[in-house]
């Protein structure tokens, strides 16, 4: 069941379309990554789900009701976390923490405590004296600590080690587990592969491709490794290869997963002595879209000229 919908939205700020035509689909229990370069309207689409700024066309709604009209009503059944989080200076970490589990009237603080821990965060200092990475665990402890429906995660471990982000990835399949929803908005890839049932890639305010991981990844291209007894000929013409490099005595090329028969096929006659296989990523997903699109860009650039 969709607890999140957002049907065809826009905004425009002056002459600048931030958003043309987006759709977002979040169900219940589900994590969903939303992901894209800077500036293509990912904040642009959380704040109007958050009922921050109105969409000019379009329509949102979370829990069935609008996002603008009733975001005190929402406000109470989720939790959100910026990629920069400002707090009160003169309040320390904890005094934060407990405020925001106050507002959503949650009691459970030794949830509250085991995620400060988790998060290594000391909260007897003043937010003045906190650098990026603990403001933003100020704002995760404080999030996770809330028992919300759904969590808006906006580029949420922006400023944190690797470790913490490992901390991060447990509290999100924690609350997953727990049925809840998560829509994830980030620019690290891997952390977006391990963790969503679902993805949306978003650029220049249009959605260009979302669903399931396995859905995309016929889309992507599988990275093969191939040593063979003999040289494989004329490896570049066939169709679906790419990126051919020489890496000691194998070649290494990605193959179009549709294409994958014929070439295994081919090359097989020439003798395999190893072949290593590595499945397509959602990084390579991601690059072939922005290259793609760069290409048709500067195509249509010179057509113009």
């Amino acid at each position: 069941m969709a607890i999140l919908e957002a049907r065809r939205l826009t905004k425009k700020f002056g002459h600048i379309t931030a958003l043309d035509g987006v759709d977002l689909e979040v169900n219940e229990g589900e994590i969903y990554g939303f992901i894209g370069p800077n500036g293509a309207g990912k904040s642009t689409t959380i704040r109007i789900l958050l009922g921050i700024i109105k969409a000019d066309g379009g329509e949102a709604n979370i829990f069935g009701k609008d996002v603008w009209q009733d975001a005190v009503d929402i406000h109470k059944r989720i939790a959100y976390v910026p990629g920069d989080v400002n707090l009160w200076p003169n309040l320390t970490g904890g005094e934060v923490i407990d405020l925001f589990v106050k507002l959503r009237g949650t009691k459970n603080k030794s949830r509250r405590d085991e995620l400060i821990q988790k998060f290594d965060l000391d909260p007897s200092k003043k937010c003045h004296a906190y650098s990026k990475g603990n403001r933003q665990k100020v704002a995760l402890v404080a999030a996770f600590s809330a028992d919300a429906d759904l969590y808006i995660l906006d580029e949420p471990t922006s400023g944190l080690d690797p470790l913490m982000e490992r901390v991060f990835q447990e509290c999100v399949m924690d609350v997953k587990r727990e049925g809840k929803s998560v829509l994830l908005s980030s620019h690290i890839l891997s952390e977006v592969e391990k963790l969503c049932d679902k993805v949306g890639i978003i650029r220049k305010g249009k959605i260009i491709e979302t669903g399931t991981l396995s859905e995309l990844r016929h889309l992507t291209r599988t990275n093969l490794l191939v040593e063979t007894k003999q040289p494989i000929k004329s490896l570049g013409e066939l169709k679906g290869v790419y990126d051919i490099t020489a890496q000691g005595q194998a070649v290494k090329f990605q193959v179009d997963t549709e294409e994958l028969d014929s070439v295994i096929r081919y090359v097989s006659q020439f003798g395999v002595i190893r072949l290593e296989s590595a499945p397509p990523t959602l990084e390579d997903l991601f690059m072939r879209y922005y290259e793609g699109e760069a290409h048709a860009e500067r195509a249509g650039a010179g057509g113009a000229s």
